[in-house]
């Protein structure tokens, strides 16, 4: 029989109830903070601005002190989001931050509803917190330039070599760079013509030399070195889906609509081998039947393996050749979304018995037969939010009242067979706000997709949230107990976000701020001061702050940003909007 979590006592101290944050009127700054005074000039998003974390005043935490359904841990906290595993070098990270416009850690807020909506979360100490919100809606299909196979022309490309148009601009990349910053190495601004409410970005990701980005309804690979155009897929369709990196060998399947038009649905798969830009297998996702099935799929990579699932269904495919594996089973515990990586994570809803009772569990899959290796029950009621990391296995629950729409929220941790090895609790004063990429899915789940977190083989890392001209934190736990280990301080007045393992490191990317640039530099496995590894330019902070939705890869000492979404008032401003750049020593 799999492990299940033991049953809830009846009889115990009440949890505190979850409320959202109202919103804040005008842009958000850093984290999804209220508007600020600054230059940083954000582009117009374009749907509603998400909250990001907000305090209250104390309450009991989610267990209190009874025996809770993950163990007996008390002042349990949690935390929205989910890149589950570190990702590998070079891999997509998305920047943290509810919606609205965006600095350069602004990213999309994870799905929880579909309705855009702040979480609260009582944490250890019972302070409240507030995570970013839904995700963002699919702008209706437009008519599009046609694009022919190969080399696509771009829009000129900024090598960052001081000679712009010599109005002292952005276009001048270099020219106030001192000895000590980093070297914009190129500029790239958006050449496609978008529907009238823009379009989603998938990536970047760098795979060797190359580095690549999807968007509408095409695929490019890039220099690394100068960004120039190094190969173009067209698809047929907008593009709906993407795992949040490719295999190991830099294969990636992409998520294609079936149809123009709004009643199109994330339905066809289009395999890409993105060391070469060579379109492989096209594949459809069987339709879901019934009253209740949906056509949002989402994806995920493991080993040899896709995955495509969706609220009523799911599927394993070949990553060579497109040819099924496996399906959802049709009794017991039904998958409803995956996390892959160096393993495959089930997120499931079994039955519970108590039609208003839901029953979740999280399961380990073999990606080759769809096979469940073991599966760790939830607590009724409770249901997985993400999954920050596969390796070792650490979740993000949440727990919904439909009477009051409150949300309870924990983060636990499990052994390699399934078992509870802990869940996290921190002090009464921390704040976390880790913020999940991802587009809008309606029915779906994405899992994967968030920064702000990282975890190795006995550490969780989780920074706490900024307010805006004050520093924040990076909080280490042991895995092992759920407890914090260490404490790392970002720079003064700045503040700081995990974005992946780097060896035994974490990698960090501090946000710059007025008079001072970014920098991207890794934290010690005993913490302490960041150690820079590159050094962003003060003069540029405001224009790197204005890449709306901002994802990030790193590999072999050059630093790439690339806009998360493209969107603008008018076709000229859309035609001016920064898509990409790279910068490194």
């Amino acid at each position: 029989m799999p492990p299940t979590a033991p049953a809830t006592p009846a009889a115990g101290p009440t949890p505190g109830p979850y409320a959202p944050p109202q919103q804040q009127p005008g842009q958000p700054g850093p984290y999804g903070q209220p508007q600020q005074p600054g230059p940083y000039g954000q582009q117009p998003g374009p749907y509603g601005q998400q909250p990001g974390s907000y305090g209250y005043p104390q309450q009991p935490g989610p267990y209190g002190q009874q025996p809770g359904p993950y163990g007996q841990q008390q002042n349990p906290y949690g935390g929205g989001g989910g890149y589950p595993t570190a990702p590998m070098a070079g891999g997509p990270v998305p920047g943290p931050g509810g919606g609205g416009g965006r600095n350069p850690f602004k990213g999309k807020p994870g799905v929880i509803v579909a309705a855009a909506a702040a979480a609260l979360l009582v944490v250890g100490g019972g302070t409240w917190f507030a995570l970013s919100g839904g995700d963002e809606d699919k702008p209706v299909a437009g008519p599009t330039e046609t694009s022919s196979n190969g080399p696509k022309t771009t829009a000129p490309v900024d090598k960052g070599d001081g000679k712009g148009d010599g109005d002292g601009g952005e276009d001048d990349l270099n020219a106030q760079r001192t000895g000590s910053e980093a070297k914009v190495q190129w500029l790239l601004k958006n050449n496609v013509d978008l529907p009238r409410n823009g379009a989603d970005v998938y990536g970047p990701w760098i795979v060797g030399d190359t580095v690549v980005k999807a968007m509408y309804k095409g695929i490019d690979g890039y220099s690394l070195a100068d960004g120039s155009s190094k190969w173009h897929v067209d698809v047929p369709f907008e593009l709906c889906a993407a795992p949040p990196e490719p295999s190991a060998d830099g294969v990636m399947v992409f998520g294609v609509k079936d149809s123009a038009g709004d009643r199109a649905k994330c339905l066809q798969m289009q395999q890409v081998d993105l060391k070469t830009g060579k379109a492989g297998w096209k594949k459809a996702i069987p339709k879901p039947t019934g009253l209740f099935a949906f056509s949002d799929n989402t994806l995920a990579i493991s080993g040899n393996t896709v995955t495509a699932s969706g609220s009523s269904s799911a599927y394993g495919f070949s990553l060579a050749d497109g040819k099924q594996l496996f399906t959802s089973p049709t009794s017991g515990c039904k998958p409803y979304a995956y996390a892959g990586g160096s393993k495959l994570i089930a997120a499931s809803k079994c039955p519970s018995g108590d039609v208003k009772k839901e029953s979740h569990a999280v399961s380990e899959i073999d990606p080759a037969t769809g096979a469940t290796k073991w599966t760790y029950k939830l607590p009724l009621t409770w249901e997985v939010d993400r999954v920050y990391s596969v390796d070792p296995l650490v979740v993000s629950t949440i727990q919904r009242n439909d009477d009051t729409d409150k949300k309870k929220w924990s983060i636990f941790t499990l052994t390699s067979g399934g078992k509870l090895r802990s869940q996290m609790h921190a002090g009464g004063s921390d704040r976390f706000s880790p913020s999940c990429g991802g587009t809008f899915v309606v029915f779906g789940k994405n899992l994967q997709g968030c920064t702000g977190v990282a975890a190795d083989a006995n550490t969780f890392y989780m920074a706490t949230d900024s307010e805006y001209g004050k520093s924040n934190e990076v909080v280490a736990f042991d895995l092992n107990s759920g407890n914090v280990k260490w404490r790392a301080k970002a720079p003064a007045e700045q503040a700081m976000q995990p974005l992946r393992m780097e060896g035994s490191d974490v990698l960090v990317y501090v946000e710059p701020k007025y008079g001072k640039g970014s920098a991207v530099a890794t934290l010690a496995p005993t913490g302490g001061a960041p150690k820079v590894l590159i050094q962003g330019q003060a003069g540029l902070a405001s224009m790197e702050s204005s890449f709306y939705d901002a994802a990030y890869a790193y590999s072999g000492g050059t630093f790439v940003i690339a806009a998360g979404r493209i969107s603008a008032a008018n076709d000229k401003a859309e035609k001016e909007t920064k898509s990409m750049m790279a910068y490194g020593k």
